[in-house]
């Protein structure tokens, strides 16, 4: 099953049958949902480990609608398209089809989402992954930086890209992204 998912088949949607069966062989516990230790189960980063289970439940959070840790078939459907549409999106960065991204590549690809960054964000980031980004954490950064902007953009109503903000306005930025996952 692992490998049936992490290489995505082919990069594109399954049909509703193929779904299913995917869907099926991932609900271990046969509960009609699944949680985030089966969903890690199941995904590769690349590198025949699983997931980072960090991602995984960002990637829960962000499509079950019913806030209880869980995805159904449906949930699960919109949730392989989003993982299908990143994974075409890394290995169009990964220059050197290396399997990772490095700082150079990581930067090509936030500034094609239009974020600039110095050179040095892009080394001390990477630096936190040791030189090399895989996939599973991509698209943790990915889906963090989205929500960063989102909130700093709370703040930066004449969008120059500086806010002022108390230490108070900015923990309760960081606690909107980090308890929004639980």
């Amino acid at each position: 099953m692992r490998d049936s998912l992490s290489d995505m088949s082919h990069h594109q949607m399954p049909e509703d049958q193929q779904l299913r069966q995917y869907f099926a062989a991932v609900d271990k516990d046969r509960s009609g949902l699944i949680n985030g230790a089966e969903l890690q189960s199941a995904l590769s980063n690349g590198t025949f480990n699983a997931f980072n289970l960090d991602t995984v439940h960002l990637m829960i959070s962000m499509f079950d609608t019913n806030k209880k840790g869980t995805i159904s078939l449906e949930e699960f459907g919109r949730l392989w398209r989003y993982i299908t549409d990143w994974l075409n999106c890394f290995r169009s960065f990964d220059a050197d089809n290396s399997g990772s991204i490095d700082a150079k590549e990581l930067a090509t690809a936030l500034q094609s989402f239009g974020y600039r960054f110095s050179p040095e964000f892009y080394t001390s980031l990477t630096t936190r992954f040791e030189g090399r980004i895989h996939f599973d954490d991509f698209l943790k950064i990915c889906i963090h930086l989205q929500s960063l902007t989102q909130e700093f953009r709370k703040y930066d109503t004449d969008l120059d890209g500086v806010i002022t903000v108390s230490y108070e306005q900015f923990i309760s930025l960081v606690f909107a992204i980090v308890l929004r996952r639980h």
